[in-house]
């Protein structure tokens, strides 16, 4: 091999590294490669209480199903491999909610209702229901899964919830979504609040550990999940105030231990029919295109 095509093999092996480090720094600093960097010190802090024998093969079912049927589904669907970061996060979402207890393929079976209903409920290239939340209400239902929400640190009491809610608001500046979490916390105290002054006793669990926690994580990490909330900080306001409303009503009416995911439900069918009646009236104000063949 002469001197000058070992030059240039060096120079193309240095272009691929430099595009490759690129690409890697541009997964890093996206919203979801920023929220896989969040997610992985809470675990840590979380394991020594929750017990890593018990979490770990949930967590990594979870992971490795929802991953295997996102990337089948590109595949399938569009003829290219993708890296599932999405899919992961949804995973760990679900399998930081359930509780340890549960066995690992129950985990994995509620990450997969997860994956599968992103693919099925959507409305234009945007998935309607957050797949996370849908996946925790349905695992509730048909396998009774126990949720322990354990990576919301509530095992390390008022230090667990601060370290929510730095994570929390550093992501909801990154994301533009702190309209929407602001809109939620506000008025789901504020109505947990007025209920225990009219004499409710029943609501005093809510400013306790777990649900402190549960709500933090939930209002930073999941009812701010970008692909099903809204864009606009008015439309931000109407969703988080959608959700609360809804948790409240039903903690209230039911006393489902699902409650939040439940409420975030109702949001994502309102965020979903505003979309749809959106696009609905983009279709009627559209030009119509005219036939150049007709108008001869």
């Amino acid at each position: 091999m002469t001197t000058n095509a070992v030059g240039v093999r060096a120079r193309a092996m240095a272009l691929n590294r430099s595009h490759a480090w690129r690409r890697l720094r541009r997964a890093v600093r996206s919203p979801k490669g920023t929220l896989l960097l969040l997610f992985v010190p809470m675990v840590l802090l979380a394991l020594p209480k929750a017990g890593a024998s018990d979490v770990l093969p949930g967590l990594f079912a979870a992971a490795a199903a929802a991953a295997a049927i996102d990337m089948a589904t590109a595949k399938l669907t569009r003829d290219r491999w993708i890296f599932p970061d999405g899919a992961i996060l949804s995973a760990l979402i679900v399998a930081m909610v359930l509780s340890p207890i549960e066995d690992w393929y129950v985990v994995a079976a509620t990450a997969t209702l997860a994956i599968t209903s992103k693919h099925l409920f959507r409305i234009g290239p945007a998935n309607v229901f957050n797949p996370a939340a849908l996946a925790i209400v349905a695992a509730s239902v048909l396998f009774d899964g126990v949720q322990d929400w354990w990576g919301a640190l509530p095992a390390l009491g008022w230090w667990g919830a601060g370290a929510v809610l730095v994570a929390g608001l550093f992501m909801a500046d990154r994301i533009h979504k702190m309209p929407l979490v602001l809109a939620f916390l506000g008025p789901y105290f504020a109505l947990f609040t007025a209920a225990s002054l009219l004499g409710d006793n029943g609501v005093a669990e809510i400013f306790r550990r777990p649900d402190v926690h549960a709500a933090l994580f939930f209002a930073f990490f999941m009812a701010d999940d970008p692909p099903t909330c809204p864009v606009h900080f008015r439309h931000q306001v109407a969703f988080g105030l959608i959700t609360a409303v809804a948790c409240f009503a039903f903690f209230q009416l039911f006393g489902w231990v699902y409650f939040l995911p439940a409420g975030l439900l109702v949001a994502n069918v309102a965020e979903g029919g505003r979309r749809w009646l959106a696009q609905q009236r983009r279709r009627r104000h559209a030009p119509r295109r005219v036939s150049l063949r007709a108008a001869a």
